[in-house]
């Protein structure tokens, strides 16, 4: 056989091969790194490289690329005969020869730390070769990426095969060939993005997700499957990444499995099956293109693409699938002509007219088009633009355009990535910097390399923004927004925390767990897709709020309780007012979001056709609640059904409120008289429960009497209900007639007690209104519930100033009508008494003063307290009526305005008085009933949210806060001259 000559093998050599070379930055640098070079090279006896070295084409390349590359530098001096191999051999047969000998020499190692010290020894030569071929332009950037990629594969081959050889050595399991440990083990291994297209760029992690299949293998303990390929797994990843002083392998990413944050880093095959037919979304189909078996069982995980083939490439496309392809592309949210390109700090993968957008223009198409064109199924991205092009499906300039930057962006992706082994995507954003990296990747200086980057990337953006040029815009103006794998996109982040978040990756974390159905509502494909589209126009709105944090919170506990959302969010999403209504709710009115996080099923009233246009009246609301309790099917469980009901009617009342649709005034009515239904109902089931152990009493009645913002009709989301409970009975004290009998003074005492209870005790579905008895006769040292002749008599006798006038707001809202007439006539026969009006006024003005020395304020926001303020308006209409009601019985009413509007008929207010009072009566009402609704606590106007700024100015008819707040402080100082006028 004829051996070649030295020359011959020097020509075959990739020095000799040369084509291209870095630019030198630091000439006298670079000399001295040549230097350094030579000096390892004669230290090392390497002669062929010491005099390769003195050939001028070569010693200029080699100082561009140590100039440039501190990485290269660092391994070809520190190993000078690595650096000869590399230079002096043939590229293509040193890295087979490589791959051959790297399987050879870890089948035979007989230690981890062994192994490790060989794939890293291996990974150190290929990726020098592979650098150095691409930096001299010996190797095509195809070639390139197909060497990284057989790189990866060997690595990884080689570290599973003596993971298995080693477990069946412990007796963990039994192999089916020896000779091929990975044949029949049921330890499925998927290259998954650029590694399993055979893309993988230069130094990029390696995406792999990994299955196993106990019905494949032989092992010892069957039981012990997961436990044993989770370990291996463990062990794989450990071999790959971990740094030693040879470095590490490959960065390994186990995270596009199945549902990452749940499951196994190996997941059971036929779990991983019944996800994707089940769960699967559209971002896992398009990951699927590229999967591919490389190492472990390759059958098993050809079989398995197989299986899930119908997943990745659905014959028919419909419209709930195609728009959420549509979604994933403006997720990452390219619009024509939207925003400046620049050089300095551009993403070559992420940013506008990078390698993502190319690879989806690809990926999204085949997801369409490949189920019925198998022809399509390509992993590789360039194959996939020939065949698109081939069969019609994009124009041939599209197509050249877009290879031609694929493989420029690449090129210019790999050399920014072997200036230090670091996986960025990023240019420099210094001047100084991106010119040196300009010079390494071959261009004169860095104006030369932003006109070739800004010609692709236009290119790119162009054809790019066309894709799905006619699907429906997605409110997404903020930015990028992708949340598909189980990485937090760094642009996302951005644009989140441009929009108000301040825990973006909390953010990212729910919505990821929503797409990976980890609640009911998300369980289903059309669900998913639903949500996809509404996520940005979600996000935007709940961002308006005060604080978009808690308001994102609150709607994921919301959604996290819906049984199924496919419904809402449809609903959402084709009625965005619905939307902004929702937002309101979670953004500014924390009873309501409380209330709406614990009952989701609240907001399905929302859609009843005519929830908008009235109010439920009294006799509806009655029916509905008897319909509720019907269903009961025990004392407690009614209590709980009441609960419900009184909650649900709430949200709805208050939300009426938010979309403007009902006045405050009527909301005061409404809250009214869903309290009156209830403590109706309520009195009759605890005086039936009551009734099993003690029996009732014969020609005996009781009834219950409002008073307060109940009784005045003008109560509010957080009112408590003032109630004084009145029997009566003829003759002697009688007893009842239960089995254990009462008298009626304790009867009726057991029956407030119950009463209370039911309204007002905590129970699995939480509370009622908070009950005040104290306005009973004596207050709280006084029995419970009081005899009407004891009502009478003290109220005819004993009782102050203060308790006439809370009675000018009593009413009998439950009780017999017989009842109720006798406790009416009563409390108009007090009300009508004729007083000395000079004590009247010095009594309410010692009780305003008390007042104020207690509980004063001089916010004009604490609109009930404040000077001027709700108390004020309230005492003077309780003073003319007490003043005023015996030669003028018709001012008597429980409302405040109505008694206003009465005394101003009567003549006995001034109309300019009138002026004042009936007005700033209907703005505090209206104030207090958003401000009820919405907070908790006390308002401040400098931290106001948004949405309830827009609530306060849209009741008080004013333009905006600060006005109102001067009208309300202007209102308030008007109404403290009308109180000092009347009362002195």
């Amino acid at each position: 056989m004829n051996r070649p000559t030295s020359a011959t093998r020097r020509s075959a050599g990739l020095a000799d091969r040369l084509k291209e070379r870095p630019l030198v930055v630091d000439e006298a640098a670079a000399a001295g790194f040549l230097d350094d070079l030579r000096t390892a090279a004669r230290a090392a006896k390497c002669r062929k490289l010491a005099a390769r070295l003195k050939d001028d084409g070569l010693a200029e390349f080699l100082k561009g690329v140590l100039d440039g590359s501190p990485w290269l530098r660092g391994l070809l001096v520190a190993d000078p005969a690595m650096a000869e191999r590399v230079l002096t051999a043939d590229p293509d047969s040193h890295l087979a020869r490589l791959t051959a000998e790297l399987a050879g020499a870890v089948g035979a190692a007989e230690g981890r730390d062994a192994v490790m010290r060989l794939l890293r020894l291996y990974k150190a030569e290929a990726a020098s070769l592979i650098a150095l071929a691409d930096l001299g332009g010996v190797w095509t950037v195809d070639r390139v990426v197909e060497a990284m990629t057989a790189a990866a594969d060997a690595t990884v081959s080689a570290s599973v095969d003596w993971l298995l050889r080693a477990a069946a050595a412990r007796g963990d399991l039994d192999l089916a060939d020896p000779a091929h440990p990975g044949a029949g083990s049921g330890w499925i291994l998927l290259a998954m993005g650029k590694h399993g297209a055979g893309e993988l760029n230069f130094s990029s992690d390696i995406d792999l997700i990994v299955f196993y299949d106990a019905a494949r293998c032989h092992l010892a303990d069957p039981d012990e499957a997961e436990k044993l390929f989770v370990r291996l797994t463990r062990d794989l990843v450990r071999l790959m990444q971990e740094r030693t002083g040879e470095g590490y392998v490959f960065r390994t990413d186990l995270r596009l499995r199945p549902d990452p944050g749940a499951t196994a880093v190996a997941v059971p095959l036929d779990a991983a099956l019944q996800y994707y037919e089940s769960l699967g979304q559209n971002w896992e189909r398009a990951a699927m293109i590229k999967a591919r078996p490389c190492a472990g069982d390759i059958e098993a995980g050809e079989r398995f693409l197989h299986e899930i083939a119908p997943f990745v490439w659905r014959k028919y496309m419909d419209f709930a699938a195609l728009a959420d392809v549509h979604a994933m592309k403006r997720q990452i949210h390219a619009h024509k002509g939207h925003a400046k390109l620049a050089v300095a700090g551009h993403n070559l993968k992420l940013g506008r007219g990078g390698i993502r957008e190319i690879e989806f223009f690809v990926q999204t198409q085949q997801l369409i088009t490949g189920g019925r064109h198998p022809e399509l199924r390509t992993r590789r991205t360039l194959e996939a633009l020939d065949r698109l092009a081939e069969g019609g499906w994009i124009e041939p300039r599209a197509r050249d355009d877009l290879a031609s930057a694929y493989r420029f962006l690449r090129r210019l992706e790999h050399r920014l990535q072997m200036v230090a082994d670091e996986q960025i995507h990023s240019l420099p954003d210094d001047s100084e910097t991106l010119t040196r990296f300009a010079r390494f990747a071959g261009f004169a200086d860095a104006d030369a390399l932003s006109q070739a980057l800004l010609t692709h990337m236009r290119s790119v953006q162009g054809h790019y923004a066309n894709l799905f040029e006619d699907a429906p815009t997605l409110s997404g103006s903020a930015g990028s927004l992708v949340f598909t794998g189980d990485d937090d996109d760094p642009e996302t982040l951005e644009t989140l925390t441009r929009m108000g978040y301040r825990q973006p990756r909390e953010v990212t974390a729910a919505v990821r767990a929503w797409h990976f159905g980890r609640i009911p509502a998300t369980r289903s494909a059309r669900a998913k897709e639903r949500l996809t589209e509404l996520t940005p126009a979600l996000l935007e709105a709940l961002a308006e709020t005060p604080n978009p944090d808690a308001a994102f919170n609150a709607f994921d506990q919301f959604v996290g309780r819906l049984p199924a959302g496919v419904q809402l969010f449809s609903l959402l999403w084709s009625n965005p007012h619905l939307l902004r209504l929702l937002t309101v709710i979670l953004g500014t009115a924390p009873r309501l979001a409380d209330l709406l996080q614990r009952r989701p099923r609240v907001f399905a009233g929302l859609l009843e056709p005519d929830f908008f246009d009235k109010l439920p009246g009294r006799a509806a609301l009655r029916r509905r609640l008897d319909e509720t309790l019907a269903e009961a099917t025990g004392y407690e469980d009614a209590l709980d059904r009441a609960r419900i009901f009184g909650q649900e009617q709430v949200f709805l009342i208050g939300v009426r409120i938010l979309s403007g649709t009902v006045s405050a005034a009527d909301a005061g009515g409404a809250f009214t008289r869903l309290a009156e239904v209830l403590v109706d109902r309520l009195h009759e089931l605890a005086a039936g429960h009551l009734a099993e152990s003690h029996g009732r009493i014969a020609g005996s009645d009781a009834a219950l009497v409002a008073m307060g913002k109940l009784g005045g009709a003008e109560m509010t989301a957080g009112s408590d209900l003032d109630l004084i409970l009145l029997y009566d009975y003829a003759g002697d004290e009688p007893q009842s007639d239960g089995r254990r009998p009462l008298p009626a003074s304790q009867y009726y005492i057991r029956l407030t007690q119950r009463l209370v209870a039911a309204l007002s005790a905590p129970t699995a579905e939480g509370k009622l209104y908070d009950v005040d008895m104290r306005l009973r006769p004596s207050g709280r040292a006084g029995p419970l519930a009081t005899h009407l002749d004891g009502f009478a008599a003290y109220q005819a006798e004993e009782a102050w100033t203060w308790e006439h006038m809370a009675l000018t707001r009593a009413r009998v809202i439950s009780g017999p009508q017989p009842l109720a007439r006798r406790i009416e006539a009563v409390m108009a026969g007090v009300l009508k008494a004729p007083r000395d009006p000079v004590r009247l006024k010095a009594d309410i003005v010692e009780m305003r003063e008390r007042i104020q020395r207690e509980k004063g304020s001089d916010d004009p926001w604490e609109i009930k307290l404040v000077r001027g303020g709700l108390i004020d308006i309230e005492f003077i209409a309780q003073y003319l009526q007490l003043a005023h009601a015996a030669d003028n019985p018709e001012i008597l009413s429980q409302n405040t305005a109505a008694a206003l509007a009465a005394c101003r008929r009567a003549g006995l207010l001034t109309p300019a008085d009138a002026e004042v009072l009936e007005p700033a009566c209907g703005l505090y009402h209206a104030l207090t009933q958003v401000l009820r609704l919405c907070l908790d606590g006390p308002f401040d106007p400098q931290a106001a949210p948004r949405g309830l700024d827009h609530l306060l100015c849209r009741v008080a008819d004013l333009p905006d806060l600060a006005r109102v707040e001067a009208h309300l402080r202007d209102t308030q100082s008007r109404v403290v001259d009308v109180f000092r006028r009347l009362l002195g």
